[in-house]
C-alpha cells in the first residue's frame, strides 16, 4: 500500500504544459515528442483525475516500481503514437510473472515524450509517478541508464507494440537487453513500449535519479511570462551558450531503430562567421566547431529557438530555423567511470576523453 504522499505532491493539468517545456530542453533532441504526451496526459488527467508525484521515501520497501518509456526512432514514434492499452498490456504480463501488480509509474527518462508520457500511463493504471527517472536527460540506448550504472542486473524486459504484440525478454545483461529490445523495436515499425529493470522502491534507493520530473516543471517555468526567455533558461540550467545562429544544413536518417545524422549551425549576429556542427543519433551527442569539442555526451547540448527558448528536437529540425545552442552539466552518475563506460563519447564510437562542459568553456 502506497503511504500518504508528501504535500505538492500531484501532477495537475496546469503542470502539463510545463512539465512538456521542461522535458523537451532536459531531451537534449532526443526521447520523442512532447507534444502527443501532453496531449495524452491531458485527456488521462481528465479521464482519471490528477496523477500522485511520490518520492521513494513514499513508497513501502517492497512496494514495485514499474519504469516506462518507448523505444525506438523519434522520426517514426512522431508518426506512430502509442494507444492507450500499451501500459495495461506491460503492468498485466509484469503481475503475471513476479505474482503481484507495480506500485508506481517512473519514466525511465525523463527527456522528451519520454517524461511526459508516463503521467498518462500512471493515470491509466490507476497508479502514481515516481518523482525520478533513470537518466536526468534522454539516451538512445537501453542500457543507458542508472540502474545498469549501479550495477543492478537486466533480468526482465517486457515489450509491447501498437498491434497489440507483448514479448518477454530474460536478457543476461544491459548490453543484451539493447541488441534483442532493439531487434524487437524494429520488428515493430521502430516504435514501441518497454518497461526494463522492474524494481523495488528499496532497490530504487541509490540506483535511480531523484526529483527529475519536479526538475523538468521547474525548467518549463522558467520561460513562462519572461522578457527574455533564452537568458531565463540559460540561467535556470547553468548552460554554457555554444553558438546562436541559423540551421544552414541537415543529413538526418533513420536506420536500426535510430535517429542519425548531423546539423549545422551558422552563427549570426555576434556569432558570425562562426559554424557548429552536432553529431546526432537521436539525441544531440558532440557539438563540434571548426573540429574543436564544444560539448559532448554524457553533458546535455540541446537546440531551442532563439526567440521563445523552446526545445527543437532531433525530427524537428528545419533549414534555416533560427536557434541557440545550450549545454550543461549532467547528473553526477554519468562523471563516473561506469558512467562514462556506458553513455561517454566512446560508448558511441568517438575517439575522444571526456572533459566536462564547464571546463571547456
Amino acid at each position: 500500500m502506497v503511504k500518504a504522499p508528501r504535500m505538492q505532491a500531484r501532477i495537475t493539468l496546469e503542470d502539463v504544459a510545463a512539465l512538456a517545456r521542461g522535458c523537451a530542453v532536459l531531451g537534449t533532441g532526443g526521447g520523442g515528442d512532447v507534444r502527443p504526451g501532453a496531449i495524452a496526459a491531458r485527456r488521462a488527467i481528465r479521464e482519471h483525475g490528477e496523477v500522485p508525484l511520490v518520492s521513494l521515501d513514499d513508497l513501502p520497501a517492497d512496494a514495485l516500481v514499474l519504469p516506462l518509456s518507448g523505444i525506438g526512432a523519434p522520426t517514426v514514434s512522431h508518426e506512430m503514437i502509442h494507444g492507450e492499452d500499451e501500459p495495461v498490456r506491460i503492468a498485466e504480463e509484469i503481475e503475471r510473472i513476479l505474482g503481484r501488480p507495480p506500485a508506481a509509474v517512473m519514466s525511465s527518462e525523463i527527456g522528451g515524450g519520454n517524461g511526459v508520457a508516463p503521467v498518462a500511463w500512471a493515470a491509466r493504471l490507476g497508479l502514481p509517478l515516481l518523482d525520478a527517472d533513470a537518466m536526468g536527460r534522454a539516451f538512445p540506448e537501453v542500457q543507458m541508464v542508472s540502474m545498469y550504472v549501479a550495477g543492478i542486473p537486466a533480468n526482465l524486459v517486457v515489450m509491447a507494440d501498437v498491434a497489440g504484440n507483448v514479448v518477454t525478454i530474460r536478457p543476461i545483461d544491459g548490453l543484451w537487453s539493447e541488441r534483442i529490445a532493439r531487434a524487437v523495436c524494429v520488428a515493430a515499425g521502430s516504435s514501441a513500449l518497454m518497461a526494463d529493470y522492474v524494481l523495488t522502491a528499496r532497490e530504487c534507493a541509490g540506483a535511480v535519479i531523484e526529483g527529475t520530473v519536479s526538475r523538468a516543471i521547474a525548467v518549463g517555468r522558467a520561460t513562462e511570462g519572461a522578457a527574455d526567455p533564452l537568458a531565463a533558461l540559460t540561467a535556470e540550467l547553468g548552460a554554457v551558450r555554444l553558438l546562436t545562429g541559423k540551421l544552414a544544413d541537415l543529413d538526418r536518417r533513420t536506420t536500426g531503430g535510430f535517429a542519425r545524422g548531423t546539423a549545422t549551425v551558422e552563427g549570426t549576429g555576434d556569432d558570425r562567421g562562426r559554424t557548429l556542427t552536432l553529431e546526432i543519433q537521436n539525441e544531440n551527442l558532440v557539438a563540434l566547431e571548426d573540429g574543436r569539442v564544444r560539448a559532448m555526451v554524457p553533458d546535455l547540448i540541446t537546440v531551442v529557438d532563439t526567440q521563445t527558448a523552446t526545445a527543437v528536437q532531433t525530427e524537428a529540425l528545419r533549414y534555416g530555423q533560427r536557434v541557440t545552442v545550450l549545454a550543461w552539466p549532467c547528473d553526477p552518475l554519468w562523471r563516473t567511470p561506469k558512467g562514462l563506460e556506458t553513455a561517454g563519447p566512446r560508448a558511441f564510437g568517438y575517439d575522444l576523453d571526456y572533459l566536462p562542459v564547464e571546463k571547456i568553456a
